[in-house]
């Protein structure tokens, strides 16, 4: 097979896609597998030991949400700038960069003397794992190439839910016979050994091209995105789903170990398993969007988030179970598709597209799932899955405007 380059203005080549050929793909599609599963179980470990840091600091919920709401709010913040200094110096640079220094704060949490130090040092290893997700997106779309990426992009989310279901099974099931501190430090260690095995696995680079990344071309390109209707309407959709989504699993285990459930907190952090869910619908998604497409498969996923809400508000253990199960594979369905979609829609740098909606993504983490805490403490639950469900009627109308620029685009084009 002949080889075909593409020279990029700095002088860097750059592997068309095209020719990497489906072992190299397998290769890309593990590292990144295993990018989400330290990435994730980092990022929501705090989640699982929530009700331990109430308990053994004497703070409220919404001020012990902090330690999942300021990690993600810095990771916020981060993407952009990270996303653009990928772009000058490599993909696989900030990849590796990233998920080695957020591996070593995590081993570092266990010591914090105090909440605030656990928080600070949350804040920080929020910035450090910026680099995963703000790169993995645009890595993945230059490398797989559109025909497979919404297979690829949904083994990615695939292994974000296994590591979002460890980093709170692991704390769930420690604090059973040890304190938050022991329970942390089960989490680092778990990560760093994942974070060796994606810098071991993960391949360099054959589809990026370099740019600059002076302040000017970055804010050019974050415009150029920002101009796109069905982009931003996409950006939108990401900050409410996830800000509702987040919103339910931080209180989840206050309320299954609070009257009239009671359940002990190992019993209860079991709960997190419902993250299969969506480790089978992130990867069966993407396959079925690439074939029955992807406004259908987004219909039915947002169709199925609201029905696990409604399943969720009886206070009967299985109805919350299956409710929170449905909701969860609805979610992360939805976040396959949509997060596909904004990678073949992009125009330019498609690193900024993606920055900027992850960007969006875990601002509605850090926002919406700190203020959540309010409508918990006021009205219990229902208050709670309320506020979540006025979220998922925003997603919907996003969505139709989405969809119906992209109707009008299609009748638009030239033919």
């Amino acid at each position: 097979m002949t080889s075909t380059t593409a020279q990029s203005p700095t002088g860097t080549r750059a592997q068309s896609p095209s020719v990497t050929g489906p072992a190299h793909d397998r290769r890309i599609t593990l590292a990144l597998f295993a990018a989400g599963l330290t990435t994730f179980a980092s990022m929501y470990n705090a989640q699982a030991l929530l009700p331990s840091l109430s308990e053994a600091f004497g703070a409220t919920p919404a001020r012990a949400a902090l330690a999942v709401s300021l990690t993600t709010g810095c990771l916020a913040v981060a993407i952009v700038p990270v996303s653009a200094l990928s772009s000058r110096i490599g993909r696989t640079k900030v990849m590796i960069g990233s998920a080695m220094a957020a591996a070593l704060i995590g081993l570092l949490l266990p010591f914090s003397p105090s909440l605030d130090a656990l928080l600070a040092g949350r804040a920080l290893q929020g910035i450090a794992l910026a680099g995963v997700p703000a790169v993995a997106m645009a890595y993945l779309a230059e490398e797989i190439g559109a025909e497979g990426l919404g297979a690829a992009m949904g083994v990615y989310v695939a292994g974000t839910t296994i590591g979002g279901l460890a980093g709170r099974l692991i704390p769930s099931f420690t604090l059973d016979v040890a304190s938050w501190r022991w329970a942390t430090a089960a989490v680092g260690v778990a990560a760093a050994a994942c974070t060796v095995w994606f810098v071991r696995l993960l391949p360099a680079s054959r589809g990026f091209v370099a740019r600059p990344a002076g302040l000017r071309t970055v804010l050019g390109d974050l415009g150029q995105q920002l101009r796109h209707h069905q982009l931003l309407a996409l950006f939108g959709l990401a900050f409410v789903l996830m800000g509702g989504f987040v919103s339910v699993y931080n209180f989840l285990g206050y309320r299954l170990t609070q009257r009239p459930f009671e359940l002990p907190a190992a019993v209860a952090g079991s709960v997190f398993l419902l993250y299969l869910a969506g480790t089978v619908t992130s990867a069966w998604g993407g396959r079925l969007a690439d074939r029955v497409g992807r406004h259908r498969m987004l219909t039915a996923s947002m169709a199925l988030m609201g029905v696990g809400l409604a399943l969720s508000v009886p206070d009967r253990l299985g109805c919350v179970v299956a409710g929170v199960l449905l909701y969860t594979a609805g979610f992360f369905a939805a976040h396959t598709v949509a997060s596909a979609w904004v990678g073949a829609l992009a125009h330019g740098n498609r690193g900024a597209a993606s920055s900027l909606y992850l960007f969006f993504y875990y601002l509605g983490s850090a926002v919406v799932g700190g203020l959540s805490g309010l409508a918990f403490a006021h009205a219990g639950w229902l208050g709670l899955i309320g506020t979540v469900a006025a979220l998922l009627a925003a997603g919907a109308i996003l969505f139709a405007v989405a969809t119906i620029r992209s109707r009008r685009d299609a009748t638009t084009q030239p033919s």
